[in-house]
């Protein structure tokens, strides 16, 4: 089906004057005399048969029509610039939206975002962190790395990384602890998954006792509580390394407790686009960095 040629400079002058409400900056802005866009303006109004502006004495004020019109035009020329800013060195930047698990996020991803960079250029990624809770559909998410079975309905799942969990805490804290009974005297800062402390008591040895203590929302602030001496978090390891590494947290026990993995997931009913083919290659490619966390011994 032929479409008629639409008239872009005198919708470009349209848009520009109804922006500005002025004529005078609008044909300041796109370079041409106050006359011309005047012009092209009165050229638009003949063909679609109505004003698009009342002229003042001061400036102009659009009319219904104009109102009406003004919206969608400048929608149009804004989604075109966003799309001609895509291409740079002669490739078309494919945008990746991607939600991500704050932990994941900070722990293990951003700390190697420059070589996915380096080596995809033409990908923009744009990433948004969540608390393991996240709709792809509903937040316009191409993908979604979170924590768990890797079941989920109506998602396809792959395999990021293992993520073995142990109690982390502050160097001070963690001289008082010798044996795993030795919690039962500190509190336990605990997150929404009510099952983690009692599942790793029963492994180290001392099912008797009871987890006491705040609930957080998220690894990240467990994290921040402990290092700060608010007790002993059941943390991932491998999002902790450097703070491990660093001595702000210690693991004063070995065992450690397998909760779930943290997965790359996408919508079932949506194919693989090529970007998302290419940052799932490259997640799964990457070389898993050893802990560098420094133990005290068990009792």
């Amino acid at each position: 089906m032929l479409r008629p040629q639409l008239p872009l400079n005198a919708l470009r002058a349209f848009e520009a004057a109804a922006r500005h409400q002025n004529f005078t900056r609008a044909a300041l802005e796109l370079c041409v005399s106050q006359a011309a866009l005047s012009h092209q303006i009165r050229a638009l109004e003949d063909r679609l048969g109505v004003s698009l502006f009342t002229r003042l004495p001061r400036g102009v004020a659009l009319t219904d029509e104009g109102a009406r019109l003004y919206p969608v035009l400048n929608e149009a020329f804004d989604r075109i610039a966003v799309s001609l800013d895509r291409f740079v060195g002669g490739h078309f930047r494919e945008v990746l939206s991607v939600g991500v698990v704050g932990t994941f996020a900070t722990g293990w991803l951003l700390p190697r975002l420059g070589d996915f960079n380096a080596r995809h250029p033409d990908i923009e990624l744009r990433l948004q962190t969540h608390n393991n809770r996240i709709d792809l559909a509903g937040e316009g998410l191409d993908l979604a790395i979170r924590f768990g079975d890797g079941d989920w309905q109506g998602q396809i799942s792959d395999a990021v990384l293992e993520a073995p969990f142990a109690p982390l805490c502050a160097p001070a804290l963690a001289r008082t602890l010798r044996q795993p009974r030795d919690l039962a005297n500190v509190a336990l800062l605990r997150s929404y998954r009510s099952d983690e402390w009692p599942r790793w008591l029963q492994a180290a040895g001392a099912p008797e006792l009871e987890a006491r203590g705040p609930v957080f929302d998220s690894s990240l602030t467990l994290a921040t509580a402990a290092a700060a001496g608010a007790g002993v978090a059941l943390l991932p390891l491998k999002m902790f390394e450097q703070d491990l590494a660093q001595g702000r947290l210690i693991q004063p026990f070995a065992q450690t407790l397998e909760l779930g993995r943290y997965w790359l997931t996408r919508l079932r009913s949506r194919n693989e686009s090529d970007a998302a083919r290419r940052f799932r290659e490259w997640l799964e490619a990457q070389d898993e960095v050893p802990t560098n966390g420094r133990h005290l011994p068990v009792a």
